[in-house]
This record gives C-alpha cells, sequence and structure tokens, in this order.
C-alpha cells in the first residue's frame, strides 16, 4: 500500500461535496427531514478500513450489534447513545467517542449530525 497522506474536510470531497448515503433505514427518520450523506475519504481494498465525514438528519435506532469498531469526532448536531444497561452519553461538537462491535444500543440523532469517522471491520 502506498504511504500518503489524507487531510478529512468537514464539507467532504473539495469538488463534488458530499453524496447521497443510504445507512439509515427510512422509517428511522424522526423528522420530515430524511437527508443523509457521506464522503469516503479512504478505505482499503477490502472495505475492512474506512474514514470519511457522514452526516444524518435526526433519527432514531436501535441496534442489537453496532455492525463494526469505530471512532468518530462529531463536527457538529448531536447524537445520544444509549447501551442495553440504560447507560446514555450525548456527544456533541468536538466530541471523539468510540463503539465496538458488536455494541447493543440506542443511537439517536436529537440534531443533525456531521461527524469524522474511522471505521475497522
Amino acid at each position: 500500500m502506498e504511504n500518503t497522506f489524507y487531510r478529512l474536510l468537514t464539507d467532504g470531497d473539495p469538488v463534488n461535496g458530499m453524496q447521497p448515503s443510504d445507512m439509515t433505514a427510512p422509517e428511522a427518520f424522526t423528522t420530515d427531514d430524511k437527508t443523509e450523506s457521506n464522503h469516503t475519504f479512504f478505505q482499503t481494498d477490502d472495505e475492512s478500513i474506512l474514514s470519511g465525514v457522514w452526516e444524518c438528519a435526526p433519527s432514531k435506532e436501535e441496534i442489537e450489534s453496532y455492525p463494526v469498531h469505530e471512532m468518530m469526532t462529531v463536527i457538529s448536531g448531536s447524537v445520544t447513545l444509549t447501551n442495553a444497561d440504560g447507560h446514555s452519553q450525548t456527544f456533541t461538537s468536538g466530541d471523539t467517542f468510540f463503539v465496538a462491535k458488536g455494541t447493543k444500543c440506542t443511537w439517536h440523532i436529537t440534531e443533525k449530525l456531521r461527524k469524522f469517522y474511522m471505521i475497522a471491520a
């Protein structure tokens, strides 16, 4: 693999910006705004490592088993995660947090969320 640096930009690709995304189930959105967008700045050939910027309108999802290991930094907005024991934490602009693969949680975006992400499948 070539050693290269990638600058993650808050607005996605400098030419094309962010592209529509569909990671969130349509019924999970909690307002009339159902927009979701993403730009992946880096991914390995097998897509086991990904890094980029993602934005999603308010939504709420029950996640039985978080599908990947993911570290995130909130650029704007707010998300509250509640684990299986009922413990909740809210993350807002500037917060960095990690969710381990297999975690059972409720993912509740209360204000349009934009985040940087680093995923390890």
